[in-house]
């Protein structure tokens, strides 16, 4: 009889091996079952580039379920993603949308970077306008930008989707009921992608409001809940499964410490959770199934800290770590976030 041997069993696009549930017994001698791990490690997040004030293409990495400082991932090649951007990830791949460069002002730029890797990004394609100040969430399938700041378009109320498996330029998906700009997202289950609050240049104030879309359509968002406080600048968004959690920003008279979170599948108002260390903004996050980190901002002196809570609870922060650096815009994302169904 010929020996069968397996090595690597995949999905299509590679992202997931075969899922088994149950009892399974395996007979017969023409099988021989692959030794060995899973293939490269699960729990990074990564914080992007920023502003130290002048612009960085530092990039760090940390494993979630620990503590301590970051690790240098690699660069970004845009020259400092320094006033925002997009970021969102599959369990393979992490992706930066947009932003701003001192030198080449807003930008369209989309690169990718292999989460279980270091060394960088690689081009991915384009957003339809260049734009900073944009929010992004994601599945495992698709990624989003919400809103932002478009070079010639002004402020704009767009979401743009990319498939996260291929490279490409983004698609239309829908609108957001209000154009905002410093407006933050990081939040999604399977199925839900949220965007949360930021700043409406008409009529001049900021925003309150959490808004939801269907990933797996087009369309359209719509009105989730609102914040327990409205916020301008620049507060973080991360979640697992089941929790969103919101971090800090910046009210219309001063920088907020206050944490908030909503239940993703039940729409409704926010409710506090706890306390950052500090009163910052333009900060950066990340989460796993258990914990959601922040990281970097300003108040208005830039940090390097890192901290986290456990989404399960409500709390105050406890240190985790610093950055490599000091800086603000350090957008973050994870290969174990809640879209991702893990």
């Amino acid at each position: 009889m010929s020996e069968f041997k397996v090595t690597s069993i995949t999905n299509r696009d590679g992202s997931h091996g075969p899922q088994i549930c149950g009892i399974v017994t395996f007979t017969g001698s023409g099988l021989t079952l692959p030794s060995g791990g899973l293939s490269g490690p699960r729990g990074r997040g990564v914080f992007g580039s920023g502003n130290t004030p002048s612009d960085t293409r530092r990039m760090d990495v940390i494993e979630i379920a620990t503590t301590g400082n970051g690790v240098d991932f690699g660069d970004d090649s845009v020259d400092g993603r320094g006033e925002g951007n997009a970021s969102f990830a599959s369990s393979t791949r992490g992706i930066f949308a947009g932003g701003y460069s001192t030198g080449d002002g807003n930008v369209s730029n989309i690169a990718y970077l292999t989460i279980a890797s270091s060394g960088g990004v690689n081009d991915f394609g384009d957003l339809t306008t260049a734009r900073s100040s944009n929010a992004g969430a994601s599945n495992n399938t698709r990624g989003f930008s919400f809103g932002g700041n478009s070079t010639g378009f002004g402020y704009v109320n767009t979401i743009e989707f990319v498939t996260i498996a291929t490279t490409g330029n983004a698609n239309g998906f829908g609108s957001l009921p209000e154009s905002v700009f410093n407006t933050g997202s990081g939040i999604s289950n399977s199925t839900r992608a949220i965007q949360h609050a930021g700043y409406n240049p008409s009529p001049g104030s900021s925003s309150v409001k959490i808004h939801t879309i269907t990933i797996s359509t087009l369309g359209d968002a719509t009105q989730f809940g609102e914040l327990t406080v409205s916020k301008r600048n620049a507060h973080a968004g991360s979640s697992n499964s089941t929790r969103g959690i919101i971090f800090c920003g910046q009210s219309p008279s001063s920088n907020l410490n206050s944490i908030e979170f909503i239940t993703i599948a039940t729409e409704g108002n926010a409710q506090d959770f706890g306390d950052a260390s500090a009163q910052k903004d333009y900060l950066g996050a990340c989460a796993n199934s258990t914990r959601a980190v922040c990281g970097g901002g300003q108040t208005p002196t830039k940090l390097n800290v890192m901290e986290f809570v456990q989404i399960a609870t409500t709390g105050d922060t406890t240190d985790f770590g610093d950055l490599t650096n000091t800086r603000r815009f350090c957008q973050g994302l994870s290969d174990v976030h809640g879209g991702l169904a893990t």
